[in-house]
């Protein structure tokens, strides 16, 4: 047995005591040591993925931690290895797969959605997840490889280059990864976000920052690119009013890179698509290149992933924990320490 957090229901989390399997063949046992709360797990806490969750579901799918055990014919994988998980598995028949994109597979489980994630002291997952980590990372800032990889893969789809001008709409922890793996890049990047928090850890890690509530950001874009507008916006905020600043900021053949996952249909000016030839462009997940390159940003410093992590709580106090990110605040990224001595209790 081993304890995890589980979703029960909208707004409802436990912990308890839940069976895990020991590795079968092709996978290992992982012992879980920080898991991330992200974005994607709050609207599962709202309930607004119910149609796809099966309750009580255990969350999680931001981690590092160590192998445990190893099962049968797992050759490259020892009890000791510090590992992050890259936690997609797809069909590889479907079209998207067939295609080169098993990422999207059209019949994909996201781990820690579709089926039981990292928020536990014990996690048994098919050694073709594993991402190995430098021994020189430490585990905590590990955590935060995965959402880099989400940045990592926004940023390809977007085809930022060197010398573009970047607006970042949102500056929540994805939105902040986007814009430091895009200046990284040699791109000049402004980060669009209401949230003095944000913005001020943001303008401490170097980066620009407009907020929309006090100054004219399309006005200020026509002022830092001489009119000439954007040459890529991403949508990281998630609202309506995003969507419009990410379309008007752009410039002639400006591409527009949708991050946020919007829970219902917004209202675009197409208009300004047509006469501005725009290019609109989905960002989704990530693939295995994506996860080593993230490996490679945050443990050489280019992510400052420890200045990312507001606090560190123990796994039974996710509860809590959630309910601070909900609220708002002086909150960026909250980690989950999931090691056996964070809670007292044995796995």
């Amino acid at each position: 047995m081993t304890l995890a957090v589980r979703y029960a229901s909208a707004r409802t989390l436990d912990t308890a005591s839940v069976q895990t399997a020991p590795p079968g063949p092709g996978e290992v046992e992982i012992a879980p040591a920080y898991v991330g709360i992200c974005g994607t797990d709050l609207h599962i806490f709202h309930g607004d993925m119910d149609a796809r969750v099966s309750a009580p579901a255990v969350l999680g799918h931001e981690m590092s931690g160590r192998i445990v055990r190893v099962g049968e014919g797992v050759e490259d994988w020892t009890p000791g290895d510090a590992v992050t998980v890259m936690p997609l598995r797809w069909d590889d028949t479907c079209p998207a797969c067939q295609g080169g994109h098993q990422h999207i597979c059209q019949h994909l489980d996201f781990i820690g959605i579709d089926s039981p994630g990292a928020m536990q002291q014990r996690w048994t997952v098919s050694a073709s997840t594993l991402i190995r980590l430098p021994d020189s990372l430490p585990l905590d800032q590990a955590a935060l490889v995965e959402p880099t990889a989400v940045a990592v893969h926004d940023a390809g789809r977007a085809q930022v280059a060197d010398g573009e001008k970047i607006v970042v709409v949102g500056g929540g922890p994805v939105g902040i990864l986007i814009a430091l793996v895009a200046q990284a890049a040699g791109a000049e990047v402004r980060v669009v976000e209401l949230n003095a928090h944000r913005r001020s850890l943001a303008e401490e890690l170097g980066l620009s920052t407009w907020d929309p509530a006090a100054v004219d950001v399309t006005a200020l874009v026509g002022e830092w690119t001489a009119d000439a507008g954007a040459d890529v916006a991403f949508e990281v905020s998630g609202a309506a009013g995003g969507v419009d600043t990410a379309v008007d900021v752009l410039g002639v053949r400006g591409r527009l890179c949708l991050v946020a996952i919007h829970p219902r249909p917004r209202e675009v000016n197409l208009h300004r698509f047509f006469w501005r030839e725009l290019t609109l462009v989905g960002a989704r997940l990530y693939d295995r290149s994506d996860f080593e390159k993230a490996v490679t940003l945050v443990a050489d410093g280019t992510i400052p992933a420890d200045r990312l992590i507001t606090k560190i709580v123990p796994l039974t106090e996710a509860p809590a924990a959630f309910d601070a990110l909900e609220s708002g605040g002086d909150v960026m990224k909250i980690l989950l320490d999931c090691t056996d001595d964070s809670t007292g209790a044995s796995a």
